[in-house]
């Protein structure tokens, strides 16, 4: 269900943020009372990758508060010029081992623990600090090759697992669905990590406490009222907010090059 018409081909101007932003959430509310849901129930991140600070301003603005970003280092050179506004930034991108402990230090949660091994190292960083950091598990729902991500018959003992990292506070699973042309065709995946979800929150199935598996991060712009029917509880909207440009230039560079 991409978005089309001019809401995604006019020139990125504030103005068109805007109108973005508006039917981005009409959108959200339309899947949400279809689900018998209240739109209040999902969150919107907006994914900030390659888009300058002055625009992310200007999408706080417009009461978006919570930022996603892809990379450690681009993350934090937008953090160290962002200012007192109050947001949150979360890591939805693959994280190496050995930027675990900067990204401990910028992201209010991991959405993208991937590994057990990622798992021991965020432990261990978040332990020097005295933090407990939020956690999802991230699954390759379809198997896919060039996605990182537990497989789903992995996920039960990955969650039982983190009950030895108690700097760790698993919140709930995350996927990436496939790139596909009709949103109807990865409906099964968010089938499927719902269902996943749903079991972790038996109390016997996990060694953690079962309403630590709350959250459903799937969906992006163009499967994310799909994903909503389905239970998500998190959308990751980065061009169907931003568009496909940035949209107001840059006075000085906010990333690590």
């Amino acid at each position: 269900m991409g978005q089309t018409g001019s809401a995604m081909e006019a020139p990125n101007t504030l103005a068109e943020l805007g109108r973005r932003a508006s039917d981005l959430r009409e959108r959200v509310a339309a899947a949400a009372e279809r689900a018998g849901r209240h739109p209040d129930d999902v969150t919107i991140i907006a994914v900030s990758k390659t888009i300058p600070v002055e625009t992310l301003r200007a999408a706080y603005d417009l009461d978006f508060t919570t930022f996603g970003e892809n990379r450690v280092q681009e993350a934090q050179g937008k953090i160290a010029v962002w200012g007192d506004a109050p947001v949150r930034w979360e890591l939805i991108g693959h994280l190496q081992s050995n930027k675990a402990a900067r990204a401990v230090e910028l992201f209010a949660r991991i959405q993208s623990l991937d590994s057990l091994h990622l798992a021991e190292t965020l432990n261990a960083r978040a332990a020097q600090r005295g933090h407990v950091l939020p956690v999802l598990l991230e699954v390759n729902v379809a198997g896919e090759a060039s996605k990182t991500g537990f497989a789903p018959g992995e996920v039960l003992d990955a969650a039982r697992a983190l009950a030895a990292y108690p700097a760790l506070r698993p919140e709930g699973l995350m996927t990436v669905a496939p790139f596909v042309a009709d949103p109807e065709e990865v409906r099964p995946v968010f089938q499927q990590l719902r269902a996943l979800r749903d079991e972790l929150r038996r109390p016997t199935a996990a060694a953690s406490e079962s309403d630590a598996w709350s959250q459903l991060s799937m969906g992006m712009t163009d499967d994310f009222e799909v994903a909503i029917e389905e239970g998500a509880t998190i959308i990751r909207i980065g061009r169907g907010l931003f568009g496909s440009r940035p949209l107001v230039q840059p006075s000085h560079t906010t990333q690590d090059q």
